[in-house]
């Protein structure tokens, strides 16, 4: 009686696949990498085109309507990234009618012997309500630079807008909270000065 071994076929080499997948693997890593950099441009103008994750909205004016119904917004702050700030708001939280166009300050602090510069992502909670949460002035806008131990208190223009009282999904919104988080700005953008801003060499002739 012969044995039969059956010949075991040959096993296709994995190289090509694992190139590959070694090359994928690398190209995220250095565009993650790569974005850390651009997060917070990129964050914002994302977030601002489509609302995600509770990005509330930008508006030039005040509504013109003011309802009887009121809201409770808390303010909350937040430091990233190892940037030397102190950061916080100036009221913990206030009472707005919907409509009513308020003012909150945030305080800043650049508890370094250095200038640094910052910028803000933010956003509200619950995160439906960035549909209706409407900011007219806000620092988060632009990039802040603070000498060192500067401390500036920086104001946040808004409302709440009276279409949420249309929203039957926010029939039980009692509560908004604004939230900043400040991250450093490695390579900050650099400030010409304005057209009308005095020149004070001229002025002292």
């Amino acid at each position: 009686m012969s044995n039969k071994t059956s010949a075991t076929p040959p096993r296709k080499p994995r190289l090509s696949r694992d190139v590959l997948v070694a090359t994928i693997c690398g190209f995220v890593v250095a565009l993650m990498v790569g974005a850390s950099y651009a997060a917070v441009p990129f964050y914002n103008w994302f977030c601002r085109a489509t609302g995600f994750g509770g990005t509330t909205q930008v508006a030039a004016s005040a509504p013109t309507h003011v309802t009887n119904r009121s809201v409770t917004v808390r303010f909350d702050s937040n430091i990233q990234g190892g940037l030397p700030w102190k950061f916080v708001p100036e009221q913990n939280e206030i009472n707005v009618k919907i409509g009513e166009v308020a003012t909150v300050y945030y305080s800043v602090t650049n508890q370094s012997t250095r200038t640094t510069t910052g910028q803000a992502s933010y956003n509200v909670t619950p995160l439906t309500t960035g549909a209706y949460f409407t900011k007219i002035n806000c620092f988060c806008f632009t990039e802040q630079t603070f000498a060192p131990h500067e401390k500036r208190d920086m104001a946040v223009v808004f409302y709440v807008d009276p279409s949420m009282l249309q929203d039957s999904d926010q029939d039980g919104t009692n509560t908004i909270t604004l939230s900043y988080t400040f991250y450093p700005v490695k390579n900050p953008e650099p400030k010409p000065v304005a057209a009308s801003e005095p020149d004070k060499r001229k002025s002292n002739l």
